[in-house]
C-alpha cells in the first residue's frame, strides 16, 4: 500500500480512463472474500454471510441518471475537474453502472457485514435469520478505492441497489433523504467536524419507489400516507467504511470460535483498519498486540473529540448505534439526524430514537459505542495480560477524556481560558427556560454585545413583551449572567476597539457558526429538486458550506432567523420516524 501513496495526480482528472491508474483496491486484496460468494457479484437475495469481510456484489443502476450536484470542494481536493460530475463516463459509474469501467477500475463493487449494538447491548434479532450473520450494507455498496493526491479514498454508492445484507429491501434510496446526506455531510466539513464526505449526486428521470411520508402539515409522529419518490444515489468518500459494528461481528465470532479461521478474520481487520485509519498514528513495525492498545487509545480521542464537535455545532446523531459509528473516528451514515434549532439538552429529531441518542446524552452513547469497540478487540488479547490490563484501563478512562473534551469545547464556545461550572449550569438554565436558539444565541454572543439586546435575537418569545414578574425576573437573571461572563473573559472593562475584544470575538467566531442546516431550509430544496428544478439546492450547499462566513445581506435576512412558529412539530420538518 505504502508505494501507491507516493503516487499524485500531477493535473486535473477529467475522464475516467485518467482516474482508473489510481484504482487500488486495498480491502479486496488483502481482506478475505465470503466464500459463499458469486464473482460476478450478482448477489440480491438476502441471505446469511458466515465468514469472509466483504461480499462482491454489482450495484443495480439507476435508471435514465441526471445530474443533481456535485462538491466543488471535495473535487478540489481530489484533484478532478469539475466538468467530471457531467461526464456521460462519470455519470454511469457514479449512478451504478460498472460494466464499461476501464481497467483496471473493477467492474464489481463490494458490501460488508457487521453486527449490531444498540446503546451497548448486543442485538441479533434485526437480522431475518436471528444469527447476526445477515445484517450489512443493505443499500450501500462501495465501487472504488483509489489514492488521490497522496491519500487514500473509498468511494461508496448510497441507494445503489440490493445486497444479501438487504433483508427484502428494495436496495434504493430517494431523492429526499439524498440531498439530506449530500448537504449534510459538506456542512460538516465546512463546520470543522471531522465526517465522510460527498462527492456527487444523481436522481433518476423515470425511477421511482413508494415510501411512508408525513402529508402536508401532518402533526403525527409517525408517517400517515405512502408516497411515489424518485430514486437517487449519492456516493459518499471516506478514507474507508470500517464501522465498529464491523468489528464487533468479527469480535463476536472470534469469541464464540463460530468459525476456523474466525481469531484470524478479526486480526486482519483489525490491522487493515490500522492500515488504512491511523498509518501516521501507529507504528506498522510494532508488534499486534502493542498495535490494538494503541488503537484503543487512539479510538478514544477521536471519538471524544468527534461527540464534542457535534454538540459544538448543534448537531445530533439521532441513531448512534455501534453500526452508525465509524472505527476511524468520523461522522457516518446521515439517517435520522438534525440540528438543534430551539435549546432542548434532550433535543432528538428521530421518533424512535429514545433519549439515549438524544443531543447531550451523546457523550454517554459515545461511551458505550466505545465498549463495544474494546469487546471487539479483547479476543486478539486474551493471550497477552499485560495489554489486556491497558486495554481495560483505556475503556475505563473514557469519562474522564470525553468530560475533558466538553469543557474544553464549551470554553471555546464562550470564549472563556478556563471552563466556569458554575457560569456554565446557569447558561443552560437560562437557555431553557427562556428559550434560545442554539446557533443564534452562541453567534451573537461572539459579537460581544454590552448588553442583552442583540442575544435577544436568539429568543424564541420576547421577555420584554410578556412583562409580569417571571419574565423580570428572567431578564435580570440574563443581565447579571452577562456581566458575570464578561467579567469571567476579561472583558467587562474593554471598549469596542480594544484589540482583546475584538481578538476574543475573532475566536469565538470560528468555533459558532453562523450558518447551520435548518430542516426548514431543506425541506423546499428537495421538494423543488423531486421537480428537476436543482438551484435551490446549488444556492443552499453554498451558504451551507461556508457556515462561519458573514454573507450578504439576502442570504442573512433568508437563512439566519428563528423558526417559523408555524413549523414547530410539524412531521419531516422538525421530526422524522425513518430516512429512506
Amino acid at each position: 500500500m505504502d508505494n501507491q501513496l507516493s503516487r499524485e495526480s500531477s493535473q486535473e482528472v477529467t475522464s475516467l480512463e485518467e482516474l482508473a491508474p489510481m484504482a487500488d483496491y486495498s480491502l479486496m486484496n488483502s481482506l478475505t472474500c465470503d466464500p459463499g460468494a458469486t464473482p460476478d457479484g450478482v448477489d440480491y437475495k438476502p441471505r446469511q454471510v458466515f465468514s469472509g469481510h466483504y461480499v462482491p456484489v454489482r450495484p443495480t443502476p439507476i435508471e435514465t441518471p441526471d445530474y443533481v450536484a456535485h462538491s466543488e470542494g471535495l473535487f478540489r481536493e481530489l484533484g478532478f475537474a469539475d466538468s467530471l460530475a457531467r461526464s456521460d463516463d462519470f455519470i454511469r459509474m457514479f449512478s451504478g453502472d460498472l460494466s464499461l469501467v476501464p481497467e483496471p477500475m473493477s467492474k464489481v463493487g463490494w458490501a460488508c457485514g457487521y453486527a449490531l449494538s444498540i446503546y451497548g447491548t448486543e442485538y441479533t434479532q434485526q437480522c431475518p435469520f436471528q444469527t447476526g450473520n445477515g445484517y450489512g450494507d443493505g443499500r450501500a455498496i462501495s465501487v472504488l478505492e483509489a489514492v488521490l493526491n497522496g491519500r487514500r479514498w473509498e468511494m461508496q454508492l448510497k441507494g445503489g441497489g440490493r445486497t444479501p445484507y438487504c433483508r427484502g429491501a428494495d436496495g434504493r434510496a430517494v431523492l429526499r433523504s439524498s440531498v439530506r446526506e449530500f448537504l449534510a455531510q459538506e456542512h460538516m466539513h465546512a463546520l470543522g467536524v471531522p465526517t465522510s464526505r460527498s462527492l456527487s449526486l444523481y436522481v433518476s428521470k423515470t425511477e421511482r419507489v413508494r415510501r411512508p411520508w408525513y402529508s402536508q402539515g401532518s402533526h403525527s409522529l409517525d408517517p400517515d400516507q405512502l408516497i411515489s419518490e424518485p430514486v437517487a444515489i449519492s456516493t459518499r468518500v471516506a478514507p474507508s467504511f470500517i464501522r465498529v459494528g464491523q468489528l464487533e461481528l468479527f469480535g463476536r465470532r472470534a469469541r464464540k470460535q463460530e468459525h476456523p479461521r474466525a481469531h484470524e478474520e478479526l486480526e486482519q481487520l483489525v490491522l487493515h483498519l490500522i492500515d488504512r485509519e491511523y498509518n501516521g498514528v501507529i507504528d506498522q513495525s510494532l508488534d499486534t498486540p502493542t498495535k490494538i492498545v494503541m488503537l484503543a487509545r487512539a479510538f478514544r480521542s477521536r471519538l471524544a473529540a468527534l461527540v464534542a464537535n457535534w454538540i459544538r455545532v448543534g448537531y445530533c446523531q439521532g441513531n448512534f448505534n455501534s453500526d452508525n459509528c465509524a472505527a476511524g473516528g468520523f461522522t457516518l451514515d446521515y439517517g435520522p439526524f438534525g440540528f438543534c434549532e430551539v435549546f432542548e439538552p434532550f433535543y432528538q429529531p428521530w421518533t424512535g430514537g429514545g433519549q439515549h441518542f438524544s443531543f447531550l446524552n451523546q457523550p454517554a452513547a459515545a461511551e458505550r459505542n466505545f465498549k463495544s469497540f474494546c469487546s471487539a478487540l479483547r479476543p486478539l488479547l486474551t493471550a497477552h495480560e499485560d495489554e489486556l490490563a491497558q486495554l481495560e484501563e483505556i475503556y475505563s478512562g473514557f469519562p474522564e477524556v470525553m468530560q475533558a473534551e466538553m469543557e474544553k469545547m464549551w470554553s471555546a464556545k464562550l470564549g472563556l481560558e478556563a471552563f466556569d461550572v458554575e457560569l456554565f449550569r446557569e447558561l443552560m438554565m437560562l437557555m431553557t427556560q427562556t428559550p434560545v436558539d442554539y446557533s443564534v444565541f452562541f453567534r451573537e454572543l461572539s459579537s460581544i454585545p454590552d448588553d442583552i439586546g442583540p442575544i435577544e435575537k436568539s429568543f424564541y418569545r420576547s421577555l420584554n413583551q410578556a412583562g409580569g414578574a417571571d419574565s423580570d425576573a428572567l431578564l435580570k437573571r440574563w443581565s447579571d449572567w452577562l456581566a458575570q461572563w464578561k467579567s469571567k473573559t476579561g472583558l467587562d472593562g474593554a471598549g469596542d476597539g480594544s484589540r482583546l475584544r475584538e481578538e476574543r470575538s475573532r475566536g469565538m467566531k470560528r468555533v459558532n457558526p453562523k450558518y447551520t442546516m435548518r430542516e426548514w431550509f431543506v425541506v423546499p430544496a428537495y421538494q423543488r429538486a423531486a421537480d428537476g428544478d436543482y438551484q435551490p439546492l446549488r444556492a443552499l450547499q453554498d451558504v451551507l458550506t461556508h457556515p462561519y462566513a458573514e454573507q450578504s445581506n439576502a442570504v442573512e435576512a433568508q437563512y439566519y432567523r428563528l423558526k417559523p412558529s408555524e413549523l414547530f412539530d410539524l412531521g419531516g420538518v422538525s421530526h422524522y420516524s425513518c430516512s429512506s
